[in-house]
C-alpha cells in the first residue's frame, strides 16, 4: 500500500478516524484507490464507503474531488472530516459567500484535501479549469447509481463525469450501495468509457436490519402501533404523497411522539429546519417522501417504516438502508395493498418512457411485490435479486413466523375466468362480488349474476379473495390497464395456469394481523443505560454549542462503548473505537469527566501520545526527569526538559547516548544528568 510522507494508511485510520482496524472489504478497496486504479465498489449502506475515498485522499498528494448528489450529504461529511482534523470543503448553492471564499482560500493555499461538489457544477467549463489548477489527482463518485437510467434516482449531470475524468487524466473511484447487474454495466459504460475498472462487490446484506411486510389493515393504526413500540427512537416513515406525510406526522404528535413532516413542496428553509432537527434531536420521527434521507448521514436511525409500497426493490433497499448505519439492530416495516400495486403500475404505464423502459420497470416492481408476498425467508429473496445466496436469516418476519401456504391453483383459475368472462373491463371489487355471489345493482345491470362464475367462490369470502387478487397482481398474473381505467387484464404469465399446465401456491396468512414484535434491544445493558444517557446529554450540549449534528461529535456506538468500558484515563479513552486524535483532544476530557466525575488534563505533547505505546514511556521519562531535576543527590542546579522533547525521545526510543542526543538535542550537561536513566528506561521498554 502507498504511504504518505507522514503516516501509512493504517496509522491514519487510527489517528484520524479512531479505528483500530478496517471493516471487512475496506482495505482492498483502499489499496486499489491508493494505487491509482479505476475502481467501482458496491458496498452495503453503513459498510464504510466514505472512508474508502477519504483515507486515500489523505495519503495522496493534491486534491480529491468528491461528486455527491445532495447538499446535506456533502455538508455532513465535511463537518465530520473537519471534526476529525481533516481539511475539507464543499462548493454548493447552499454556501454563504464567506464559506465559498474560505474554500477557495484553502484551495489556493494547498491546504484542502477533499473538495465536495454536486454533478450539476460540472456544467460550467470553469469547474474543470479550477480542478486542473488545484492539482486534482482523484475523482470519487458517491451514489454512483445516479448515473443510470435504470437506477431509481437518475441525474443527467452525472453523465459529465466521464468527460471530467478524460479532461483531468486522473483515476476515478465510484461507490454505491445498490446496483443490480444492469445498473453496474451502465455505470461502467458511462463513467469509465467502457474500460473495465477493478470491481469490488462487497455484498448487499445488512444483517442487523429486521425485514418485515404487512398487508394494509387500518394503515394509520399500524404505523402508530409500530412507532409506539419504539418510542424515543429515531425513525423515518416514508409516504407516497405529500399530504400523507403531514397527516401522519400530526397523528404521531397527537400520540405523544416528537414528529414532523418533509416533502419537496416545502420551502427550502423549512426543509433545512427539519434536516437540522433530525440530525441534532434524539428520538425524532420524520414522515417524508423519498426526497428525505439520502442526504442524512445519521448513523443511529433505529427504524424505517413505509406507509406505502416503494416503486422498486432498489428504491426499497436504499430507503431501509437509512436505518442502522451504525451496525446496531434496526427494524423496518412496509405496508402494502392492492391500491399500492395499482398506483405503481399506473405510474409506469403513464410515464413517457419508451416501452423497453416500462417493461424493465414492471419487472423491478414485480421483484418488490415478490418480496412482499414471499413464502420463505425475505432476506434470501432480497439478496437473490442482487445475485447473492444466503441461508435463512433468522431476522425477518417470515423467519420469526413462517408463512401459511395453500394450493391456490383452483382459486386463481376461478379469478382468471371471472376476469375473462367480463371482458377484462372491471376491477377487483366487482370481480369479488361476482365470485362471492353478491348480486349488487351493478352486477345485475351487467347481467353478471347469470355468468357461470357467479357465486363459485363463496367459500373464501371477500377478504380471502382480496388477498388472492393482490397476490395475483404481485406475481404479475393480472395487471391494471390504464386505458380501461384500472380494469384488470390477464398477462401471458397467467395462461399456463388457466390451461392447467402449471400450479400456483399463495400465502394464506397475509390477511391476518401481523404478530406484535418486541422493539429492537437497547445498545447497552440496563446497568450501563444511565451512563449512556448522561454521555448522550453531554454530546447534545456540545453539538448544540458547535451547531453540528450530535453524531458528528461521536456516534451512538462510540458512546455505548464508553459506557461499557468506562475508560478512566485519556489513554484508555483513546482506545475506544471512533475516538481519533483530534476528537480526543477536543472532547476526550469532557466525556471522561462524565464517566469518572473528574476530567484529566494533559499537556498537548502528551495528548498526542494518548493511547499509543510511547505514552507509557513518556510517563516514565517524566517521572525520571522529576526525580533527577536537582541531580541524584538533590542539591544540584535545577534542569528540566520540555514536554515536546520528552515526546520526541519517547517516540524515538534511543538505545545509545548519541541517539538520545539526536532525538532530544539535550547537550552535554543534560546528557550527564538524565542520559543513563533515560537509556535504562528506553532499553527496558
Amino acid at each position: 500500500m502507498q504511504q504518505s510522507r507522514a503516516l501509512p494508511a493504517r496509522a491514519l485510520l487510527a489517528s484520524v478516524f479512531g479505528y483500530a482496524a478496517f471493516r471487512p472489504g475496506q482495505e482492498e478497496i483502499v489499496e486499489a484507490v491508493l494505487a491509482g486504479r479505476d475502481t467501482l465498489a458496491i458496498m452495503p449502506t453503513g459498510g464504510g464507503k466514505s472512508l474508502c475515498f477519504q483515507l486515500p485522499a489523505l495519503c495522496r498528494d493534491g486534491v480529491t474531488v468528491v461528486i455527491s448528489p445532495l447538499i446535506a450529504l456533502m455538508r455532513d461529511q465535511v463537518r465530520a472530516l473537519r471534526e476529525a482534523g481533516v481539511e475539507a470543503g464543499a462548493l454548493t448553492s447552499g454556501n454563504t459567500d464567506q464559506e465559498t471564499e474560505e474554500v477557495f482560500r484553502a484551495l489556493d493555499e494547498g491546504r484542502l484535501k477533499l473538495l465536495y461538489i454536486a454533478p450539476e457544477r460540472l456544467a460550467s467549463s470553469a469547474t474543470t479549469a479550477l480542478l486542473r489548477r488545484v492539482n486534482t489527482n482523484l475523482i470519487a463518485v458517491d451514489e454512483a447509481h445516479c448515473v443510470s437510467q435504470w437506477g431509481h434516482d437518475f441525474r443527467p449531470d452525472y453523465l459529465r463525469i466521464g468527460e471530467l475524468k478524460r479532461a483531468l487524466g486522473v483515476p476515478l473511484a465510484a461507490f454505491t450501495a445498490t446496483a443490480d447487474e444492469e445498473t453496474r454495466a451502465e455505470i461502467v459504460a458511462r463513467l469509465f468509457d467502457g474500460q473495465a475498472p477493478e470491481i469490488f462487490l462487497r455484498g448487499f446484506d445488512r444483517p442487523n436490519i429486521h425485514l418485515a411486510f404487512a398487508v394494509k389493515d387500518s394503515p394509520r393504526r399500524q404505523i402508530l402501533d409500530f412507532a409506539g413500540a419504539r418510542k424515543g427512537q429515531s425513525g423515518i416513515v416514508y409516504c407516497a404523497t405529500r399530504s400523507k406525510t403531514e397527516v401522519l406526522a400530526q397523528a404521531l404528535r397527537e400520540a405523544g411522539h416528537s414528529a414532523c413532516h418533509y416533502h419537496g413542496a416545502m420551502e427550502a428553509d423549512a426543509r433545512r429546519h427539519v434536516e437540522t432537527r433530525f440530525q441534532q434531536e434524539d428520538g425524532l420521527i420524520v414522515c417524508a417522501t423519498i426526497a428525505f434521507g439520502m442526504g442524512i448521514d445519521k448513523p443511529d436511525i433505529r427504524w424505517v417504516a413505509h406507509a406505502d409500497l416503494s416503486k422498486s426493490i432498489e428504491a426499497y433497499y436504499q430507503e431501509i438502508g437509512r436505518a442502522g448505519r451504525d451496525g446496531a439492530p434496526a427494524e423496518t416495516l412496509t405496508l402494502y395493498g392492492p391500491d399500492d400495486i395499482r398506483l405503481r403500475r399506473s405510474q409506469i404505464d403513464e410515464s413517457p418512457a419508451p416501452l423497453e423502459r416500462k417493461e424493465a420497470d414492471h419487472g423491478r416492481l414485480n421483484a418488490l411485490l415478490g418480496l412482499a408476498e414471499a413464502t420463505g425467508c425475505r432476506r434470501q429473496v432480497l439478496l437473490g435479486y442482487f445475485g447473492e445466496t444466503s441461508a435463512p436469516c433468522g431476522n425477518c418476519d417470515l423467519c420469526d413466523r413462517p408463512a401459511m401456504l395453500f394450493d391456490a391453483t383452483d382459486a386463481v383459475r376461478k379469478a382468471l375466468s371471472a376476469v375473462l368472462r367480463t371482458g377484462e373491463w372491471f376491477g377487483t371489487g366487482h370481480l369479488i362480488d361476482i365470485l362471492t355471489g353478491n348480486a349488487t345493482q351493478k352486477v345485475r345491470e351487467k347481467g353478471h349474476d347469470q355468468l357461470p362464475t357467479f357465486g363459485i367462490g363463496r367459500e373464501m369470502g371477500k377478504t380471502g379473495w382480496g388477498a388472492v387478487f393482490r397476490q395475483m397482481m404481485g406475481r404479475d398474473l393480472l395487471r391494471p390497464d390504464p386505458e380501461r381505467f384500472g380494469a384488470l387484464r390477464m398477462t401471458e404469465a397467467a395462461r399456463p395456469i388457466l390451461r392447467g399446465e402449471e400450479s400456483v401456491t399463495l400465502r394464506k396468512d397475509t390477511v391476518q394481523a401481523a404478530a406484535t414484535r418486541a422493539p429492537v434491544k437497547a445498545l447497552v445493558s440496563e446497568e450501563d443505560a444511565p451512563l449512556l444517557s448522561a454521555l448522550k446529554a453531554k454530546r447534545r450540549a456540545l453539538a448544540e454549542a458547535a451547531r453540528v449534528p450530535a453524531y458528528v461529535i461521536f456516534p451512538d456506538r462510540t458512546l455505548a462503548e464508553m459506557a461499557e468500558k468506562r475508560p478512566a484515563t485519556l489513554d484508555e479513552m483513546a482506545r475506544v473505537s471512533g475516538v481519533g486524535a483530534k476528537k480526543l483532544e477536543s472532547y476526550g476530557g469532557a466525556f471522561l469527566a462524565v464517566i469518572t466525575g473528574a476530567g484529566e488534563s494533559l499537556h498537548p505533547a502528551r495528548m498526542r501520545l494518548a493511547g499509543k505505546p510511547a505514552a507509557e514511556l513518556f510517563d516514565r521519562l517524566a517521572e525520571a526527569q522529576l526525580r533527577l531535576m536537582r541531580g541524584e543527590d538533590g542539591i544540584g542546579k535545577p534542569m528540566t526538559l520540555s514536554q515536546t522533547t520528552l515526546r520526541r525521545i519517547a517516540e524515538a526510543r534511543p538505545q545509545t547516548l548519541a541517539d538520545l542526543d539526536r532525538a532530544g538535542d539535550l547537550g552535554s550537561a543534560r546528557l550527564d544528568r538524565f542520559g543513563a536513566a533515560f537509556l535504562e528506561i528506553c532499553n527496558d521498554a
